[in-house]
């Protein structure tokens, strides 16, 4: 990190660094580090300059906003402070005992399930009335005041789908092509879907920590958004969602049964042909990994969408 934010953190902190252990993982460039003080005080410091990658201190400054609307509350990790100087985002957050959870466990993809419907009430007491998005900021055009509305993140969808023809030969499976217009069709029926809670939208393993005691933490608010209040419990059923545990899980949910089928499918499509175009387009600089990540999510949203077309037809 840059000498100024290094003494920011110090003395935000109020005691200097004697300990930092760098957190290795994720996808995003920068430093992500548990801290210890000489007086004992414990942190987590996570930072990114527009050097290391241009859009992720985008994701920083809205995981900021996130946790300034949203409070603190034992389901995430509160934050303590922030930085920002133009160029380098850096927030300091509550340093989390713990670790990412097994969700090939059953009982613990069953709590996560139920933490997500605890989420999901939590967010909607604190932000009753969520904020309307605010204009693009001219320096940053990925950076926009307030959560982003899901409704934008779908009509890109429905765009990017509908060229899947630009992407070389092999990037999407061949039933996708022989398909598309249906395809688009249904992932259009999202942008009419009402967008009025606020959301997470990024539930996955690796934005988990479960505490020794066993209760879970959300982590990693970059992706904050205006959106339909099923969005989250569907993501915390993405980590099986190439079984049918999947599908039958759905019943499970109250905001996924009124959702339906349909949307479910067409949110699978439009999310698993968006990352397939990103990881041939996107600008990955400094992010090694996500490309990777990219291609074998689109394969698996994918493939869990043509099993309940499948079933369905």
């Amino acid at each position: 990190m840059p000498v100024a934010v290094r003494g920011w953190v110090d003395d935000t902190l109020g005691s200097p660094v004697v300990s930092a252990s760098d957190q290795v993982g994720g996808m995003s460039p920068g430093c992500a580090t548990r801290l210890v003080c000489a007086d004992g005080t414990r942190a987590f410091v996570k930072a990114v300059g527009d050097s290391l990658n241009p859009f992720s201190p985008a994701l920083f400054r809205r995981e900021v906003q996130a946790l300034g609307l949203l409070g603190s509350h034992p389901l995430w990790a509160a934050l303590l402070a922030s930085y920002d100087d133009g160029d380098w985002v850096a927030l300091l957050l509550e340093d989390v005992e713990g670790s990412h959870p097994d969700l090939t466990d059953d009982a613990t993809m069953e709590l996560l399930l139920h933490r997500t419907d605890e989420l999901v009430a939590v967010m909607n007491e604190r932000v009753p009335e969520p904020p309307a998005p605010g204009p693009p900021d001219d320096r940053r055009p990925m950076f926009r005041a307030g959560p982003v509305d899901a409704r934008e993140s779908f009509r890109v969808w429905c765009d990017l789908l509908a060229r899947a023809h630009e992407l070389p030969a092999g990037s999407l499976p061949g039933w996708v092509a022989d398909e598309l217009p249906d395809l688009v069709a249904r992932v259009e029926a999202l942008v009419q879907v009402p967008v009025d809670h606020v959301v997470h939208h990024d539930i996955r393993n690796d934005n988990l920590l479960q505490r020794p005691t066993g209760e879970l933490v959300f982590v990693d608010w970059g992706v904050f958004s205006l959106g339909p209040g099923w969005v989250d419990p569907l993501m915390a059923r993405l980590e099986r969602v190439d079984s049918p545990w999947f599908d039958a899980s759905l019943a499970s949910s109250p905001a996924l049964r009124a959702a339906g089928d349909d949307l479910v499918t067409a949110w699978l499509l439009g999310l698993g042909g968006t990352l397939a175009y990103l990881a041939e387009t996107a600008d990955n600089r400094n992010m090694p990994t996500i490309e990777a990540f990219r291609r074998a999510e689109s394969e698996r949203l994918l493939s869990a969408a043509r099993r309940r077309l499948d079933l369905s037809g």
